[in-house]
């Protein structure tokens, strides 16, 4: 099997088990966890860097300092969605966040359409109506707006959307992100402890491991990511990318008992009928690309 795919099924198999990474955490606050999160992110992060000696990048941040607004709008897109994501899982509503995942990639095309005008083929379309029908369908059977779900589509395509227009590579990007967002963590961390109230001292050794750990699991899978766009398709990675909400799925429903009534399984058929639909027509459009480009050689 290509190496490259071996790393995006590693990197989508990891966020698919967040669930019970976050699921250990129980008893800590979202935002302590949150801050946690970044904090050792930073540190993942700057570990990378100096064992890559990777820091001729920053020599473009002192020619262009506006790139640091755009990371730095980057870094608080990415933190709320992290944020609505621990709150989710601690809260009991894994499922609903699996939600947002399979919609995300039709999210995005919506919102590429919308801001960068790009043209929307039939088969896109079809795929936006029919999430569309199955989140309405949520929404009626259940009184309320599957909201949790729909921030964390929106948030993070949006933050996909612009990360579209910055310059830096994967590695270098999330190292910026994440060291814009450690000083306010930290911030936050000494806050709470200098109230007594922080969970990293005062909870048992097992605890301060596991959000020590939190900047692992956050950086280990975007590397894995970042190595895997290098080495396959876009394609191949639209169709791993689904690993992740299908996990998620199944440790809400199978491991931590979240209700998925049958009323609720009609809902979310739309949107994997809209899922299969939006991919088979990736696949189809990229062989064509593929096509046209060989015949002009």
């Amino acid at each position: 099997m290509n190496p490259g795919i071996l790393l995006g099924i590693g990197a989508y198999l990891v966020w698919g088990l967040l669930p019970l990474f976050w699921k250990l955490l129980q008893n800590v606050p979202a935002s302590e966890i949150l801050c946690h999160r970044m904090v050792w992110s930073f540190a993942f992060f700057l570990i990378l860097l100096i064992v890559g000696k990777s820091w001729k990048w920053l020599s473009v941040l002192k020619s262009n300092p506006k790139i640091i607004l755009q990371y730095a709008l980057c870094a608080v897109l990415i933190s709320f969605n992290w944020f609505i994501y621990i709150w989710s899982v601690l809260n009991g509503h894994v499922v609903e966040a699996s939600l947002g995942y399979f919609i995300n990639p039709l999210m995005a095309v919506l919102l590429g359409v919308i801001f960068l005008k790009e043209k929307l083929r039939m088969a896109q379309l079809g795929a936006i109506i029919l999430a569309f029908i199955g989140v309405l369908y949520l929404t009626v059977i259940f009184g309320s707006l599957p909201w949790r779900g729909l921030i964390l589509a929106l948030s993070f395509s949006i933050y996909g959307l612009t990360k579209k227009k910055v310059p830096l590579k994967s590695r270098e990007g999330m190292s910026l992100e994440t060291a814009i967002q450690f000083l306010p963590a930290l911030l936050y961390i000494l806050w709470l402890a200098h109230q007594n109230t922080t969970h990293f001292t005062t909870s048992d050794p097992g605890t301060m491991l596991l959000l020590i750990l939190s900047g692992v699991v956050t950086g280990f899978p975007l590397y894995l990511f970042a190595s895997a766009a290098s080495k396959i398709n876009l394609s191949q990675l639209g169709i791993l990318q689904y690993i992740s909400p299908t996990l998620q799925l199944l440790i809400g429903t199978l491991i931590h008992g979240e209700a998925f009534p049958r009323n609720k399984l009609i809902g979310f058929i739309f949107v994997w009928i809209a899922v299969i639909l939006y991919t088979t027509e990736n696949i189809r459009s990229y062989q064509r690309e593929r096509e046209i480009s060989k015949g002009r050689k």
